[in-house]
Formats: structure tokens, C-alpha cells, sequence
């Protein structure tokens, strides 16, 4: 009950979150003077009666409940300023009608409207309302003062000075506490402000970073890619030798051939176009891949990226490897884990990758682990290894972002990366992934999972 009453007293169309959080609590003041007022007065009627010069108390009485009313439906339609506004004008001018009318020394014994009315003011219209208010104040101390004169002389005012002096007090308190609030309020926005351009930056760096390494992976693989164009391009120029030949034949030989160049021309183009779309800067876009295909793509790019001393082993694991994860994120990842590798055996080796399904504590996890069998890794190093710009490779070799990057890329995926090395003896990567799923399961998790900071990079 007490969370639906908070949720509705919350549910206005306020869009300032100050104002918004005071709205509540003044609801519930309304709501109790709503209340209060006319049981109050019902009650004095019915047990005592009608007292005499009666009648405008009650009929101020009625007033105020009327006007409380439509303040309250005021802020339900997010006019919470002018709804206070209203209700502060209200209260100063019925307290105003009853100085007049009754003097200060019979209104003096309740200061409690007041003491509202300066509290409100300056916490929620702010110092220039309270000073307002406080002479308003003043001005209604004085009219019941002039109230009493005739009956009371110069006594009359005799209580004004300490009650002047009381509403002064609390309006400079208030004044004090109010620019505190105000100030501390507007550091926080500037820090808010400060921090989101910040963040910004951060990842319109981070993006820049992953193009980066993607264009540096590309170059890698640039003496592979042009072992195969070679091929290519000897195939189309055998068919172009043969053209004075296949001419002498008839007209299916030369078809036959102007065949194979097109296919040969095709498969220039498709290895073109996988280069274009990993080196190209795009928004990343997490989606659900198999994780085994994803690697069966990915190995012509891994023969390439190493020399032909070098064995590369893909060993496939269960069925429906299925992570949410950027594909060329991905990709990226297994590139630079990669060539770390290939530096590692500048002499030859293996270097494997296997994937599998594994069952933790954490639930159903795609095990992907990445071992060569290189130098391997110190221990003072490997502490390091993915640390931002820490490198042991020669000055313009590395830039000790490769590692960095694919640790903030699994985590923001919501895995976790481990590393195992004994020098001389290689080293073993172990990623782990959330298993995404298959068919519904798969699509029920990219809904789980969607998060924006899966779209990108972690920030460091």
C-alpha cells in the first residue's frame, strides 16, 4: 500500500527533479490540510456551535480548502510552481484577513502558517520569494499591531520586535541553507556535465582505438592476403597467355575460359570485400553467432597472419556455441591474441584454438581457449599484460593496446579472460563467454542481455 501511495505521489508530469521530489511531500501536505480543515471545523460546529464573528472564519476556512483542492490538482498536471505559488498567496492573504480582523496579540499565540510560508518560499521558490514573504510577514505583524492600538496603547507592540526578530532569524537560516543547496546543486550539474563529455570523449576514443587496431590487424595480414591475389592473378593471366590458342579452337573453349576468369575474378573480390568490411569504422552491433562458424571464417585470415612454420589448429567443441557479441569485435579479439602468438614463435610451432561448452557457477558459458606453444610469459609481465600501453616489444613495434582492448571487450560482454604461461613452455588464453543460446533461447537472451555498453567497448 505505502509503495503504491509513493508511486502515485511520484507519478507527475514535473520534468525538474528537484521540483519533483518537493512535489511529493507538498501533496501530502495538501492532502492533510484537505483533510484536516474541514473535519476540524465540522467538528467544532457540530459539538460547540457557530461562535460569534464566527461566520468569516469559517467562510476563509471553506476558501482555503477550496483553493488547497485545486493546488493539489494543479501539480497532479505538472504546474508545481504556480500551484505553490498560489497556495503561499492564499495562506498570506486569509493570515492577513485574520490580523485585521481578530490583532496580533490573539494571532501570535500560533505561529506555525508562518513558519510554512517561509519554509516553503525558500526551499522551493527560492530567496527572493522568502525575502518576499518575510516582509509580507512584517506588513501583517504591523496590521494586527494597529489592530490592537485603540484597546491597548503602545503595549501593542510590544511583542512585535521579538517576533520580527524570530522570522528573521529563520529567514536567513533558510537564506544560508538555500544557497548551499543551490550551489552544491549547480556543482553537481557542472560535474555531470563535465563527466558526460567526458564520457563522450572516452568513447569516440574507444571506437577510434578498435578502428585502429582493426586497420593494424589488416596490415598483418597483408603479405597473406597478397600470396592469395598472386594466385589469383596467375590463374587470369594463364587463361590471357592461352588467348591467341583458345582463338583457334572453337567457341566454347574461349567461353570456358573467360569462365574461369570471371570465377577467379570473383574470389579477388570476395577476399577484397572481407578486408573492406573488418578494416571499415562502424557502430559495433552485438548479435548471436555461433561461435565454431565464426572461428571456420576466421581461419584463412589466421593461416595468413602466420608464417608457413607455424601449424594452425581450429578444434571445434559441442554444437551451438552461440555467444552475443559484435562479430568483428570478436574476430578482432582472436586477431590480436594471435598475433601476440605469432611473435612467440618466431621459429615455428601450433598454435590452437578450441572452443567448448562449459558449465560453471555462473551457468551455461562458451569456453574458447587459445594456446601456442612459444616462449611464453614472465610472471612479472604477465601481472601486466593487460595494462593500457604496456608493452615489452620494441619501440615502434606495439603499442600495448592489443591485450587492453580484448580484456574491456569480454567484459563488456560479460565474460572473463584468464592466462597461463611458463617460459619456454608457451602460453594458454582462457575466455569465457554467456552462452547465448539457440532459436528462442537465443533470442530471449539478446532481449536479457541487451545493454548499451555491449555495444561498444568497456570505458578505462
Amino acid at each position: 500500500m505505502f509503495d503504491a501511495i509513493r508511486r502515485w505521489l511520484n507519478d507527475v508530469p514535473i520534468d525538474d527533479p528537484v521540483d519533483r521530489r518537493n512535489a511529493a511531500a507538498l501533496q501530502l501536505l495538501l492532502l492533510f490540510l484537505l483533510i484536516s480543515v474541514p473535519a476540524t471545523w465540522t467538528y467544532f460546529l457540530t459539538q460547540l456551535g457557530m461562535p460569534r464573528g464566527g461566520a468569516l472564519n469559517v467562510g476563509l476556512a471553506a476558501l482555503t480548502t477550496v483553493v488547497v483542492g485545486f493546488c493539489l490538482a494543479m501539480i497532479r498536471a505538472g504546474h508545481f510552481r504556480p500551484a505553490v505559488m498560489l497556495y503561499l498567496g492564499t495562506l498570506l492573504a486569509t493570515m492577513w484577513i485574520n490580523y485585521a480582523k481578530s490583532g496580533f496579540q490573539v494571532m501570535m499565540v500560533s505561529q506555525s502558517d508562518q513558519f510554512l510560508a517561509l519554509l516553503l518560499g525558500g526551499l522551493v521558490l527560492g530567496r527572493r520569494a522568502l525575502w518576499l514573504i518575510f516582509l509580507v510577514l512584517l506588513a501583517i505583524v504591523v496590521t494586527g499591531c494597529l489592530t490592537d492600538y485603540p484597546a491597548r496603547g503602545g503595549r501593542a507592540f510590544e511583542n512585535a520586535p521579538s517576533t520580527a526578530m524570530a522570522y528573521f532569524i529563520v529567514a536567513i537560516m533558510l537564506d544560508r541553507a538555500v544557497a548551499a543547496l543551490r550551489e552544491a546543486l549547480h556543482d553537481s550539474d557542472t560535474r555531470r556535465a563535465a563527466l558526460q563529455r567526458e564520457m563522450a570523449a572516452r568513447e569516440r576514443a574507444q571506437a577510434q582505438l578498435v578502428h585502429a587496431k582493426k586497420v593494424e590487424a589488416t596490415g598483418q595480414l597483408a603479405s597473406g592476403v597478397s600470396h592469395d591475389f598472386n594466385n589469383v592473378l596467375s590463374v587470369i593471366l594463364g587463361y590471357a597467355q592461352q588467348r591467341e590458342r583458345l582463338a583457334d579452337r572453337d567457341k566454347s573453349a574461349l567461353v570456358d575460359a573467360l569462365a574461369g576468369v570471371e570465377t577467379e575474378a570473383r574470389r579477388a573480390l570476395e577476399i577484397n570485400r572481407k578486408l573492406l568490411d573488418f578494416s571499415r569504422q562502424e557502430i559495433l552491433r552485438p548479435e548471436v553467432f555461433d561461435v565454431r562458424q565464426a572461428l571456420a571464417e576466421l581461419q584463412p585470415m589466421l593461416r595468413q597472419l602466420f608464417p608457413a612454420q607455424v601449424r594452425v589448429r581450429i578444434e571445434a567443441g559441442d554444437d551451438g556455441l552461440h555467444v552475443r557479441l559484435d562479430r568483428a569485435s570478436f574476430i578482432l579479439m582472436m586477431l590480436n591474441i594471435a598475433g601476440n602468438a605469432r611473435d612467440a614463435m618466431p621459429g615455428g610451432g601450433t598454435f590452437t584454438i578450441a572452443s567448448r561448452l562449459h558449465h560453471g557457477d555462473d551457468g551455461a558459458q562458451v569456453e574458447l581457449t587459445l594456446h601456442d606453444t612459444g616462449s611464453g610469459i614472465p610472471d612479472t609481465v604477465r601481472a601486466r599484460i593487460f595494462e593500457p600501453f604496456y608493452t615489452t616489444k620494441p619501440a615502434g613495434s606495439g603499442t600495448g593496446l592489443g591485450l587492453s582492448l580484448v580484456h574491456d571487450m569480454i567484459h563488456s560482454a560479460h565474460g572473463t579472460i584468464d592466462v597461463d604461461s611458463t617460459p619456454g613452455a608457451g602460453t594458454r588464453f582462457r575466455i569465457l563467454l554467456p552462452h547465448a543460446g539457440t532459436g528462442a533461447d537465443a533470442d530471449a537472451a539478446e532481449t536479457a542481455i541487451d545493454r548499451p555498453e555491449t555495444a561498444q567497448a568497456a570505458n578505462r
